[in-house]
């Protein structure tokens, strides 16, 4: 049964990666080049390396979570876990795609949140779970503070 769960998980994971990497070819972009950014914005380089680590714990800890809720737990989680990665992959398209940074920002806020709220929902039903997602909920937050500094340096 695990490995259903973690086809399944990582499928929709990896889906989620790499519908986010199409959008996010545009980072080297002269429209993204020319952006004023702050000075804690990371080296390009470090994106795909943090990334790819949350994304392998996010799969790990939603398959661990999943397999130790009941049916109902199990479906309110799916759904949970649904919209964020739905949300995951909009970004990408919202900001290097669209170019639409402050709409970007909603969207980024509402990824952090239910980040936050997807870390939660997995340590009540199986405590290390919600730690391992805890640093994909940290980063998605600041994500939306880098998010919102380069709208208000560029509006």
């Amino acid at each position: 049964m695990i490995s259903r769960t973690l086809a399944g998980v990582t499928g929709a994971v990896t889906a989620t990666a790499l519908l986010g990497s199409l959008a996010s070819r545009d980072a080297s972009s002269a429209w993204y080049r020319a952006l004023s950014k702050p000075a804690f914005q990371p080296p390009a380089t470090v994106f795909p390396v943090v990334w790819t680590g949350l994304y392998a714990t996010v799969a790990g800890a939603a398959t661990a979570t999943l397999e130790h809720a009941d049916p109902e737990e199990a479906r309110r989680y799916r759904r949970a876990l649904a919209a964020n990665l739905v949300l995951n992959a909009s970004w990408s398209w919202v900001f290097f795609r669209a170019h639409r940074i402050g709409p970007a920002v909603g969207v980024a806020a509402a990824l952090a949140a239910s980040s936050g709220d997807l870390a939660l929902r997995s340590g009540r039903i199986h405590r290390p779970a919600g730690w391992v997602l805890a640093p994909y909920a940290a980063w998605c937050g600041f994500a939306t503070v880098l998010n919102a500094t380069i709208w208000r340096r560029n509006a």
